[in-house]
């Protein structure tokens, strides 16, 4: 595993406390409290991973699957159902193969989201890790109604070594993307990076600025892969959902960025959205620096919350093996 990733992982697993103390101190105690696995037993579940952000349907579905193997394989002990409890949660959030094509074609990708989320950071340091894999890298400044977001985006232009394609503020930002996409024809850019407007007290202009935007891109660029990406911050919970929500009615969602996971208690909210939206949290950030944003991975995330080696050895069993060593 690289250092970048091994770093992840700590800043990862520092970054859930406050989520693991919200959710896996209570599972952990409903493991421990049950001598038996009933009723009470799956009804203390579902109340603290609802509770846990983790949402109703993903939560059903979760707790489907496990009464299922609970059965399958003849588990008495709730402590023994524990493993299938957490890989349920893992497989819950996957993320497919393809997720991360528009990396490898030429594409051009809307980043949008409400205001404060982290979008302009999000959109330099998406910047960044693409340029440091070797593709040609051009940005929109199509947030033109937020005063600093130019300026803010030309600072991390500047530190990626890319190009950025702006208009004066106030400008319509249909017309910034339509400069950009023919500069991205021209200059033979690999990855058009668009930072939107954030607005969503008003919707209905919203909407229409993204049905503009994508239908200039629609004829302007109709072979690049699109991929429309929504940035929310993960401290806002059940909030972050309903933004996502409409969002997706204003632009067809390919994926979902989830900022500020660090010291949120409202981590588990990456299962909801995933399940409540059936699209992909494709990355996810934990702090302010380039390598704090990365590519989801179910894994590492869910043995980051449980506290869970990287191999997936759980922590008790980690500290007993030590205990041995010691004797």
């Amino acid at each position: 595993m690289s250092e970048e990733k091994k770093g992840f992982f700590g800043r990862l697993k520092a970054g859930l406390t406050k989520t693991r103390d919200n959710i896996v101190h209570g599972i952990d105690a409903v493991f421990g409290g049950f001598s038996s696995i009933d009723e009470d037993f799956y009804e203390e579940l579902e109340e603290i991973l609802i509770m846990g952000d983790i949402g109703v349907r993903a939560t059903e579905e979760i707790l489907e699957k496990l009464r299922g193997q609970v059965k399958e394989n003849h588990i008495k002990q709730p402590a023994d159902c524990k493993q299938f409890l957490i890989r349920n949660i893992i497989e819950q959030m996957q993320v497919g193969e393809t997720a991360y094509e528009f990396e490898r074609r030429q594409s051009v990708v809307l980043v949008i989201g409400v205001n404060g989320v982290g979008k302009t950071t999000t959109v330099g340091k998406l910047a960044g890790k693409l340029k440091a894999q070797g593709r040609k890298v051009l940005l929109a400044a199509a947030d033109t109604f937020r005063a600093a977001a130019g300026e803010q985006l030309g600072e991390w232009a500047n530190r990626a070594g890319v190009d950025v394609i702006g208009g004066s503020e106030g400008a319509d930002p249909a017309s910034v993307i339509y400069d950009a996409v023919n500069a991205a024809k021209a200059r033979g850019a690999d990855v058009l990076l668009c930072d939107t407007a954030g607005r969503l007290h008003n919707k209905k202009n919203l909407m229409e600025e993204l049905r503009k935007i994508d239908r200039i891109i629609d004829r302007e660029f109709p072979d690049a892969h699109r991929e429309n990406l929504v940035v929310l911050d993960a401290t806002t919970g059940q909030n972050a959902l309903q933004q996502a929500k409409e969002f997706g009615e204003a632009a067809d969602l390919t994926g979902i960025i989830l900022t500020k996971m660090d010291g949120t208690a409202k981590g588990g909210i990456a299962v909801a959205i995933q399940s409540e939206l059936k699209v992909p949290v494709k990355y996810i950030g934990v702090g302010e620096t380039i390598d704090d944003l990365q590519k989801f991975d179910a894994e590492q995330f869910v043995n980051a919350l449980f506290d869970v080696a990287e191999d997936g050895t759980d922590r008790e069993e980690e500290s007993a093996g030590e205990e041995d060593q010691e004797g």
